[in-house]
């Protein structure tokens, strides 16, 4: 992705933590959050390494207003968002690594 942004859920291996992000580059930002460049962070701290989920915006303010809205939503939908885009919540790297 050039320009724009995306927001991003990222969760650990017991899918127990949903961490949602914003983002102008997804696969390097998700890469910060596997290699636990920041070891004192909420994502070092649950092991949080897994994208399940990401949507992409053409600028970075609608992704950073989306993200807003997803982090208000309950549980129980942000688990059906994810759901419905990644049915087996499998970790979806690959897909945004060559952006």
């Amino acid at each position: 992705m050039v320009h724009g942004g995306c927001i991003y859920v990222m969760t650990n291996e017991r899918h127990t933590v949903l961490y949602t992000g914003v983002t102008a580059d997804l696969y390097a930002r998700v890469s910060e959050h596997v290699e636990c460049i920041y070891p004192h962070s909420s994502t070092a701290k649950y092991n949080i390494k897994k994208l399940i989920y990401y949507e992409t915006f053409h600028h970075i303010e609608q992704a950073i207003a989306r993200e807003k809205q997803f982090k208000k939503l309950s549980r129980e939908k942000k688990v059906s968002l994810i759901t419905k885009f990644n049915p087996q919540w499998k970790d979806q790297v690959e897909e945004v690594k060559y952006w």
